[in-house]
């Protein structure tokens, strides 16, 4: 079984984070499945990357801007290979080009077009844990570019629809979708099961634990997808389609 797993900022932000991410990934490779982790930015790391954008100029170009705010999540997935490999498990990191991910030329917000070349498919058959850097793909003139907002979201769903895996696992920092958000309001209730359309309008109503393009793709592609907290081993919610 092919599971692909995407890991937020929350859940890469300090070490112990990272343990933890890498327990979970390990965890399912050793239940026998091959396994490609997604990755975004650990913590607020995009957010100091742009101010320190701001700190050199008030006009910085689309294609630079995208260089410089896609090494974040470049960052976690190296960290995040090294603590798989300390457990025992060969990985390997890949960034967003490295892994054969071709955007559109649309800085800062692209879309996905394809997969180029078989890199990961490789790194699986030789046996590693493969680590993708999320929120980032490469455009027809070999520039990188990012996915916009929730952009490690859309990685990994593109990459659970274009290597046809058997599971897209989204871990965030709470452990499913509610009506309303539960860090805020102690009566929210979860859901065991909501559809593309009905998330997508909590998107667009304000709901943060997936973004509209995710769930967008995910519904094109017919992507199965499992939001499951990070930090727990509580139930998730399943999105889209029940088996």
């Amino acid at each position: 079984m092919l599971i692909v797993q995407k890991f937020g900022g929350t859940s890469v932000a300090d070490a112990q984070c990272i343990r933890m991410a890498a327990r979970r990934i390990t965890d399912a490779a050793r239940q026998g499945n091959d396994v490609v982790a997604v990755v975004s930015a650990q913590g607020d790391l995009t957010d100091r990357l742009l101010e320190k954008i701001a700190s050199v100029t008030s006009s910085a170009s689309s294609r630079e801007a995208d260089a410089c705010v896609s090494s974040g999540e470049q960052i976690s997935a190296a960290l995040v290979a090294m603590a798989v490999e300390e457990m025992g498990f060969p990985a390997v990191s890949l960034t967003g080009w490295q892994a054969g991910l071709v955007t559109d030329t649309q800085y800062g917000n692209a879309r996905v077009r394809f997969l180029r070349g078989d890199r990961i498919q490789k790194e699986l058959r030789r046996g590693k844990i493969v680590v993708v850097a999320g929120f980032q793909g490469i455009d027809r003139h070999e520039n990188i570019t990012t996915l916009g907002r929730g952009g490690s979201d859309t990685t990994a769903v593109a990459l659970a629809a274009l290597l046809n895996a058997d599971r897209c696992i989204i871990y965030t920092d709470v452990d499913g979708v509610y009506d309303k958000d539960p860090r805020k309001y102690p009566d929210a209730v979860k859901f065991k099961h909501i559809g593309y359309d009905e998330m997508l309008a909590m998107c667009r109503g304000g709901a943060q634990v997936l973004h509209d393009r995710c769930v967008e793709l995910a519904r094109e592609c017919g992507i199965r997808l499992e939001v499951r907290s990070a930090f727990s081993d509580d139930a998730g919610t399943i999105v889209g389609i029940l088996e």
